[in-house]
């Protein structure tokens, strides 16, 4: 018999506490969730899919108190300070955007209806993925960050390595990787960061001339980090994926995907970072991340609602 284990939050995942070991499953990090919500957009005709997101978008609006507090605080750095009635307008387009973006990743994984995507960044683009060279696409938790993952697969015929985070419940984790398994194809491989040997096999894979794709704004529990700016705020980022560029000596692509409207996405394809390789490795990483924030820092600029980031990370001034 095996026993689902609760892994530790990353520092920027959603706090749980009590309630997550009280309602394990229906938590809301829970495979209850994820399963019901699949469930729903595969059985639920298209058009009746904005009355249940506003249902629950409201109800986890309520609900959440925590994420509530969270978003509210992070959203005064880039909106800045506003009275209550703005704050819960702020707090709840936060919530209704990510209920878009959530269950459109459901309809992408689970249904034949089609989506639109544009890009921008697409000269730059072309000459970097017409290469023979490995490269590596780092996002954040932005938009619908698994669409712009699938770029290179889907328009160049690249295998793409994903990098993704362990879902806090391993039930989830499982259903997670099941259902990407289903409709990924051979040139998509996930992976998840709790691998032991990640580190080496995403070495290898860019140095065949493979991409990986990974998002690189939340450091993992007890990782190393950089301290970067974004909003003029101290920000702590992983240094995986500019220490990895720096060891295959391939350039990191910033891509950001944001929703435009149904079904309907916007990618932004950013400069390529190519991380110095002189004595000071510290200060090759530093440079690199602080571009990758600076990206970052624009990208939420100019969709502030699609910014999930569910865990307070500064103190109110």
């Amino acid at each position: 018999m095996s026993v689902a284990i609760p892994r530790e939050p990353p520092p920027h995942a959603p706090e749980g506490g009590w309630s997550r070991r009280l309602l394990g499953p229906f938590h809301v990090t829970g495979v209850f969730w994820f399963r019901i919500h699949q469930l729903g957009i595969t059985i639920l005709p298209a058009w009746a899919l904005g009355g249940l997101i506003d249902v629950f978008s409201t109800f986890f609006w309520i609900a959440l108190r925590k994420i509530r507090a969270a978003i509210a605080s992070n959203l005064e750095a880039v909106l800045g300070p506003c009275g209550w009635w703005e704050r819960q307008r702020r707090i709840y387009r936060t919530f209704r955007t990510f209920a878009w973006c959530l269950s459109e990743r459901y309809e992408r994984l689970s249904t034949d209806r089609v989506f639109t995507i544009e890009a921008e960044g697409l000269e730059e683009w072309r000459a970097l993925a017409g290469g023979d060279g490995g490269f590596i696409l780092v996002t954040a938790h932005l938009g619908a960050w698994e669409v712009g993952s699938m770029l290179p697969s889907s328009r160049e015929g690249r295998r793409v390595h994903v990098v993704r985070e362990p879902e806090t419940d391993p039930r989830a984790q499982r259903f997670i990787e099941g259902l990407i398994r289903s409709c990924g194809g051979e040139l998509y491989i996930t992976h998840f960061a709790d691998d032991p040997q990640l580190g080496v096999g995403l070495l290898d894979a860019l140095r065949r001339g493979e991409v990986v794709a990974l998002q690189g704004d939340r450091p993992r529990s007890g990782g190393r980090t950089v301290e970067a700016s974004l909003f003029g705020r101290p920000f702590a980022l992983p240094v995986g994926p500019a220490a990895l560029a720096r060891a295959a000596g391939a350039p990191i692509v910033p891509v950001f995907v944001l929703r435009e409207g149904r079904l309907r996405y916007r990618c932004l394809l950013r400069p390529a970072i190519h991380v110095a390789q002189s004595g000071d490795r510290q200060r090759d990483v530093q440079e690199a991340l602080a571009g990758f924030a600076a990206d970052l820092e624009a990208a939420i600029r100019r969709e502030p609602h699609q910014w999930f980031c569910f865990r307070r990370l500064w103190a109110d001034r």
